[in-house]
């Protein structure tokens, strides 16, 4: 009962975010999938809507499908970032950034989606050579988020699978709401 309501939750067409404990190979193997699929998937999402259609918010009060978009490569920059971070120091803390506000900024409102589509691609195939890079202990590691604590790199892994996925099912649950 609780996975419908949170599937009939426009807000988290895949579910919300949930981390209960390290992921197994398999799972990192699936996580880094999901990620690596992601630029595709979102490309797949968007293919063939008009201006009017990218200026529709995903839901009442949500991100127009432009700000989502141009929100993934910025979020993903941010993730990239602060693995590579975590691979390299000592439990750094990582800076939080205002997202609210960054899809307000003229870059996204000017900038065409292409712009951030290949931006997207072009920064998942280092990522995702990255990510197929760690060893075990790899995944141990911690960074320290300002807002959510201490945190690893298993986390971060599955907090990017989940948030590929999310943003993808916001634009095509959308066109399914719509009949696009």
């Amino acid at each position: 009962m609780a996975k419908a309501a949170a599937a009939a939750d426009p807000r988290y067409p895949v579910g919300p975010f949930r981390y209960e404990r390290p992921l197994t190979p398999a799972e990192r193997k699936k996580a880094i999938a999901d990620i690596e699929r992601a630029p595709a998937r979102m490309r797949a999402a968007v293919k063939g809507l008009k201006a009017k259609q990218f200026d529709t918010p995903y839901r009442e009060g949500g991100w127009t499908v432009r700000q989502v978009v141009h929100h993934v490569p910025d979020s993903h920059l941010n993730a990239y970032t602060r693995l590579k971070l975590a691979l390299t120091e000592t439990e750094p803390t990582i800076k939080p950034y205002d997202e609210k506000a960054w899809a307000k900024l003229a870059d996204t409102r000017q900038t065409p989606v292409e712009t951030s589509l290949a931006l997207l691609e072009n920064l998942h195939q280092r990522w995702v050579k990255l990510w197929k890079s760690l060893q075990p202990a790899d995944y141990e590691r911690t960074l320290h988020h300002p807002e959510a604590g201490v945190r690893t790199v298993d986390w971060l892994l599955a907090l990017y699978s989940w948030h590929s996925r999310h943003h993808c099912a916001h634009i095509t649950e959308l066109r399914k709401r719509k009949g696009w």
